[in-house]
């Protein structure tokens, strides 16, 4: 039986990216390269390698599609603000968490990663729903295909930040945190793939909420 999350457990249950090629599409078996897109199948939360043309069939996040295609969308937010007690309010007991709509529960899901993987955060929705409220710039989620990943580094939320990712890119990072994952606290390898992660994307990021 599928979960809400099951795309998620197969990367942690084997230690490979989504993002690793497949040789074919998984829609019409038509041969793929290394690069390719994805699309979300929203009732059974897999992450499915595509052609270009069965991903362009799956683009109107408006339509009532049994699939979603993941686009290919990255925003920065660099007024965004998190105080210590809201962040310890969502109960995330790490500095990284992403977030995403999922329509199937019809609520916003929160992870964190680990040495075991991606875990599942009771996310306290009254405290979610009052960051989004206090941050407008931020409800601009497509469900099920993109998320926001925030961070509050161990020198303290004063240094957060927040971006807004495809969610093929955010199920990537966690599977490359899993396979880097040394001791209780992750080691220097996962401190760095973090900078580095985070300095990439930053730099393909636009601001969120410029036209």
């Amino acid at each position: 039986m599928n979960t809400p999350f099951r795309v998620l457990q197969r990367i942690t249950a084997d230690g490979k990216s989504a993002t690793r090629a497949g040789e074919r599409c998984e829609m019409c078996a038509e041969q793929i390269a290394d690069e390719h897109q994805h699309v979300v199948n929203v009732e059974g939360r897999q992450l499915m390698c595509v052609c270009r043309s069965c991903y362009l069939l799956f683009v109107d996040q408006d339509a009532a599609l049994r699939y979603r295609a993941v686009p290919d969308r990255y925003l920065a937010f660099p007024g965004f603000t998190i105080s210590q007690g809201e962040w310890d309010a969502l109960e995330i007991p790490v500095g990284l968490a992403f977030f995403f709509r999922n329509s199937a529960l019809g609520r916003t899901v929160a992870f964190y990663p680990g040495p075991a993987g991606a875990t599942e955060s009771e996310l306290p929705l009254a405290q979610w729903n009052s960051i989004l409220e206090r941050h407008p710039e931020l409800d601009v989620l497509a469900a099920d295909v993109e998320a926001l990943l925030i961070r509050v580094p161990d020198r303290g939320t004063a240094a957060a930040s927040c971006l807004l990712l495809p969610i093929d890119t955010c199920y990537e990072f966690v599977g490359r945190i899993r396979l880097l994952w040394r001791g209780f606290d992750g080691g220097q390898d996962v401190r760095r793939y973090l900078d580095e992660f985070f300095a990439t994307v930053s730099a393909r990021a636009r601001r969120g909420g410029a036209v």
